[in-house]
């Protein structure tokens, strides 16, 4: 009888401390930035969101440095064959639950890298990519509600 008490509170402990793991990850998101071969037009408007103009501290957003510590990876570029293995890696080494935002045309579609001979495809082939940011290159405002929309996923 006694050892059922138990096991009841541990599971009641585990519940309550999954619960505050979700709600920390959805009011402050890690990010992990990751090029794969692009002109690098995005990263500087990931950066330029990262900036006081922007704040996106003010969201809990941090950028991380490692992708074992990242919530949500942040992918430009088209995917070429050199960066593909090492795209799948990192997919790999972030802890569930995680989130892939593709940002840029050039992630969805090749944008004008398309056709060419390093060029695999867009980033769905590779890795399952939950939130797009279209444009060339988006603007950081686009990035952030892309993260924000993101986090209503988690």
């Amino acid at each position: 009888m006694k050892l059922a008490a138990v096991e009841n509170t541990v599971t009641k402990n585990e519940k309550r401390v999954g619960k505050f793991c979700s709600f920390c990850r959805k009011k402050s998101p890690w990010i992990f930035h990751v090029n794969t071969g692009s002109c690098n037009n995005c990263d500087i408007e990931i950066v330029a969101a990262l900036t006081p103009r922007f704040d996106v501290e003010r969201f809990g957003i941090l950028l991380e440095g490692s992708p074992r510590h990242a919530d949500i990876l942040m992918v430009t570029g088209p995917v070429t064959r050199q960066a593909a293995p090492r795209v799948r890696r990192v997919y790999e080494q972030t802890p569930e639950p995680k989130l892939v935002m593709g940002i840029g045309t050039c992630t969805a579609t090749g944008g004008v890298f398309k056709g060419g001979y390093n060029i695999i495809g867009p980033l769905d082939r590779i890795i399952p990519v939950d939130i797009y940011v279209i444009g060339c290159p988006p603007r950081p405002q686009a990035i952030i509600d892309g993260v924000v929309k993101a986090l209503e996923m988690l």
